[in-house]
């Protein structure tokens, strides 16, 4: 325990640097895309600190513990849907430079909204950011579950208190730094987690199962990815991988990359890099479920897993003969408090960027912005922001009391955005959508409620229906409504 806390310590002063760097930030630019000059490096790194790093990395090994090689369907989706979203990312970044566009939500009020339907502009607004920060709730109280599952290890404390004190943390950093400060932090937990997979995730996988061998004891549907079903795993590159195109998190990278070459680039790279990880870390999932057996809790695999290999940190003390006792004595509870608040940073690297993104269009699109609006009281607007981290970061925190399984809340924060597809993808491959603008809105609409109805189903009745597939009616439903919407709409019949 006092090397976590030693951990602990150097990485919050760390963040405290970081903080007070960002914490007189004046330039809108820089609090919501940092400035548009982002480069490559930073940019991939930040996507993938987000999308494979903390409560995804986390709960992709409790998937693993639970399904087995399921998880790594959500991985070939993704790789898909980046370079579906290679082909417009350019686009976005020219768009959104031209426009003054800062997020996702704001760019869909652009193409189905104007400023002489006032009303209609605000319920259009409120279902895209109110729906996207309902779905965006789910993916920041998995980071919460997470830290909080790790806490409550390290520390002996219980989960609500963990969880608590998890949530102060990232509501704390995310409200002084905004974008900026997301980005840097980012490189620095990316770094982190790239030396946890060399170091701990990959020889401990091999030295547990054998070289792999031992996970022929696992059950048929654990390896061949059906467990959740066969609908599960092919609905995932046909419905999942489009909804990359729809992340509020991407389209805040792709608006804060320097130019569209960049934006496309980041696209391509951070596709490819991911893959590795979505293979990895369900491994480790179903490492334990070999050596350990059916009966833990998902939400410790994590934690048990570092417990149970950080012992690692005595080979490489051998490899350079180093005989210090002091150091061969602690060696392992050093590497332990190491990566247990590594990846606790990591969990803060999606948390803090979630909040951020949630916080951002609340202001800036569900709270009354319009597209044209004056951007002059700064001031207020940082206010507003900080303020909805505040309220955001503490909803969030109620959902992760109430519903501790970082696996459920992952998936569904993940899966249910797929809604936003159809919508979307009409609004990049077309500049005529707005007399489509009401069907839209049907479209979110019943796409939201379908997925609602299917989840709540799965959930009370899991033997009729898997509650994780209730995407996939979802989109069909949000697809055939605005189809057959444009169809009618086309024949003449107007507002």
């Amino acid at each position: 325990m006092t090397w976590i806390i030693f951990w602990i310590v150097v990485y919050l002063i760390l963040i405290l640097v970081l903080s007070m760097r960002h914490v007189k930030t004046t330039h809108m630019e820089s609090y919501l895309v940092n400035n548009r000059k982002t480069k490559i490096f930073p940019l991939v790194a930040t996507t993938l600190a987000t999308f494979v790093g903390g409560g995804t990395s986390m709960g992709l090994m409790a998937m693993g513990y639970e399904s087995g090689l399921a998880a790594v369907g959500i991985g070939v989706a993704y790789v898909i849907g980046f370079f579906i979203l290679s082909r417009f990312a350019a686009k976005m970044n020219e768009v959104g430079r031209k426009e003054t566009i800062y997020s996702f939500p704001q760019y869909l009020n652009n193409r189905y909204t104007k400023s002489d339907d006032p009303k209609f502009a605000r319920l259009f607004s409120s279902v895209v950011s109110g729906t996207n920060i309902f779905i965006f709730f789910f993916l920041l109280s998995a980071q919460f579950v997470g830290m909080a599952a790790l806490l409550k290890f390290a520390f002996t404390i219980d989960y609500i208190p963990a969880a608590i004190i998890s949530s102060i943390v990232v509501i704390g950093y995310t409200a002084i730094a905004g974008m900026s400060g997301v980005i840097i932090t980012d490189m620095i937990q990316f770094i982190i987690i790239i030396f946890m997979i060399i170091a701990i995730f990959i020889p401990g996988i091999l030295e547990d199962t054998e070289g792999l061998i031992r996970l022929n004891e696992l059950p048929e549907n654990m390896l061949n990815g059906t467990f959740y079903g066969w609908v599960f795993l092919i609905a995932l590159p046909l419905f999942l991988s489009p909804s990359v195109l729809i992340r509020m998190d991407l389209w805040q990278r792709i608006l804060a990359a320097k130019d569209g070459k960049t934006a496309k680039r980041v696209s391509i790279i951070s596709g490819l890099g991911m893959l590795p990880f979505y293979i990895i870390f369900p491994l480790v999932g179903m490492t334990l479920r070999v050596v350990l057996g059916d009966s833990l809790n998902a939400n410790d695999v994590t934690y048990l897993f570092l417990e149970r290999h950080s012992g690692i940190g005595l080979e490489f003390l051998s490899a350079f003969h180093i005989t210090n006792t002091f150091l061969v004595a602690h060696m392992n509870e050093f590497i332990l408090g190491f990566v247990v608040v590594g990846l606790m940073s990591a969990l803060m690297s999606s948390g803090d960027s979630f909040l951020n993104l949630v916080s951002i269009s609340a202001v800036r699109d569900f709270a009354g912005w319009r597209k044209k609006a004056s951007l002059g009281d700064k001031k207020q607007i940082y206010k507003q922001i900080r303020i909805a981290t505040v309220v955001f970061g503490l909803i969030a925190l109620g959902m992760a009391l109430v519903l501790p399984k970082i696996v459920d809340l992952m998936v569904v924060g993940i899966a249910t955005i797929v809604i936003f597809v159809p919508v979307t993808f009409l609004a990049l491959i077309r500049d005529d959508v707005y007399k489509y603008h009401r069907i839209a809105v049907y479209s979110i609409i019943s796409g939201f409620i379908v997925n609602l109805f299917f989840f709540v189903w799965g959930t009370l009745f899991p033997l009729q229906f898997q509650a994780k597939s209730s995407f996939v009616p979802a989109f069909i439903v949000a697809s055939v409504v605005l189809v057959v919407g444009m169809k009618y709409w086309k024949t003449g019949v107007k507002d």
